[in-house]
C-alpha cells in the first residue's frame, strides 16, 4: 500500500523540523518545501524529498502540486520578522493565497490543507478573567498578527479547499531561537522582566503542536479554526522560574521600565533600518511582550481533534533545556 504524500512548507524552520519528524513517524511520505538558500543540514538524516516552490505564482505552484500529487498540504511557511506591514502581508498572506488558488484548482486529490496561523492573528485580551476563544473577535496588535489574520481571511474564501486553521500560541522547544534568548540569559545568572504589571501567558511545546497538526490531517473536519496551547495559564514569571529550576541556577531578577525597553526597541529598529535583518527586540515585539492576556481556550481542539498535550510548561522546559545542553547551545 502506497504512503500518503504530504507537502510541508517552511520545512527548514523550527516548527517545520518537528512537523517532518512527526509526519515520518506516522508513515507519511514527506516533501519538504525549502528555498535554495535555506540551510537544510539539520534535515540530512530524514528520508524526505525536497521541492522549491515559487509562492509568487499560483500557476507555477499549481504545476508543482499536479506533478507531485500531494494528499495533504501543511502550510507553515511565513515570516515572523519583517520591516514593514507590506512585507508581512506579501509573505504571510499573499503567498498563502497563491498556494490556496493552486491547491483549489489543481487536478489532485487533496484531503486536507492545514494553515499554521498564530494566536497573534486574534491578538491578546485586556481582561485577565477571560480567555481567547477560537471565534474571538480579532484585534491583532502587531503587523505580523494582522498579516496572519489576513491570510486566514483570504483562505476562508476558498470554499472548496479542505481547510483547517491551527493557531498556536508561543511555541518553544528544541531548536527554538527567540525564547532561547531568555534561557541563555538565565544560564548566565540574569533574569530580566519588562515592567511589573500582571500578565497571563500561554505556551505550547513544539512536539505537542506537531502531533496535533499531523493528527488533524486524517480527520474529516474542515473549515474550522483552533487555538492551540498546552491548556495552562501562566503568570509572567513561570517560564523563567521553570528555566531556573531546569538549569539549577540562581539569578539576579530585575524589572526594566516599559518606557526604557520601548526606547531600546526603537533604537534597535533605527540601528537595523538599512539591514536586511530585523532585531529580536523591536517595536513590533514590544506590543506582544507587554500584552496583558495571552491565555486561550483549547477545549474545542481537545474535543474535535483529540488534542491531548503531553507537556505542560515545566516538563517542556526541562526537555528543552536538556536539548540545548546536549547540543551546546547552553
Amino acid at each position: 500500500m502506497s504512503k500518503k504524500r504530504v507537502l510541508i512548507t517552511g520545512a527548514s524552520g523550527f516548527v517545520g523540523y518537528h512537523l517532518i519528524k512527526e509526519a515520518l513517524k506516522n508513515g507519511l511520505e514527506v516533501y519538504a518545501a525549502v528555498r535554495k538558500s535555506s540551510d537544510v543540514a539539520h534535515l540530512k538524516d530524514f528520508d524526505i524529498q525536497y521541492t522549491d516552490l515559487d509562492y509568487t505564482s499560483a500557476d507555477r505552484l499549481k504545476a508543482d502540486l499536479e506533478e507531485k500529487q500531494y494528499h495533504y498540504i501543511i502550510h507553515a511557511a511565513g515570516t515572523t520578522k519583517a520591516k514593514t506591514r507590506a512585507v508581512y502581508e506579501e509573505i504571510n498572506a499573499e503567498y498563502s493565497k497563491n498556494l490556496a488558488i493552486a491547491a483549489s484548482t489543481a487536478n489532485i486529490r487533496l484531503e486536507k490543507f492545514v494553515f499554521v496561523s498564530s494566536l497573534a492573528a486574534l491578538g491578546p485580551l485586556k481582561d485577565l478573567s477571560a480567555r481567547i476563544q477560537d471565534d474571538s473577535t480579532a484585534h491583532p496588535v502587531t503587523n505580523y498578527g494582522a498579516s496572519k489574520l489576513l491570510a486566514e481571511q483570504y483562505l476562508a474564501e476558498f470554499t472548496t479547499l479542505p481547510l483547517l486553521v491551527i493557531r498556536p500560541t508561543a511555541v518553544y522547544g528544541p531548536r527554538e531561537k527567540d525564547l532561547f534568548i531568555l534561557f541563555d540569559s538565565i544560564s548566565k545568572g540574569l533574569e530580566p522582566h519588562i515592567g511589573s504589571f500582571k500578565q497571563q501567558l500561554s505556551f505550547v511545546y513544539v512536539k505537542d503542536l506537531a502531533r496535533v497538526i499531523i493528527r488533524a490531517l486524517q480527520l474529516p473536519l474542515v473549515h474550522k479554526a483552533y487555538n492551540i496551547s498546552d491548556g495552562g495559564v501562566y503568570d509572567r514569571y513561570a517560564l523563567a522560574a521553570y528555566t531556573r529550576k531546569a538549569l539549577n541556577k540562581k539569578t539576579f531578577k530585575f524589572h526594566l521600565p516599559v518606557p526604557l525597553v520601548a526606547l531600546m526597541a526603537s533604537f534597535m529598529d533605527f540601528i537595523y533600518a538599512d539591514s536586511k535583518h530585523t532585531p529580536t527586540l523591536n517595536k513590533e515585539k514590544m506590543a506582544e511582550l507587554t500584552a496583558v492576556n495571552w491565555a486561550c481556550n483549547t477545549e474545542h481542539a481537545k474535543a474535535d481533534l483529540g488534542y491531548a498535550p503531553e507537556y505542560d510548561l515545566e516538563k517542556g522546559v526541562m526537555q528543552t533545556v536538556k536539548w540545548y545542553k546536549l547540543n551546546n547551545w547552553l
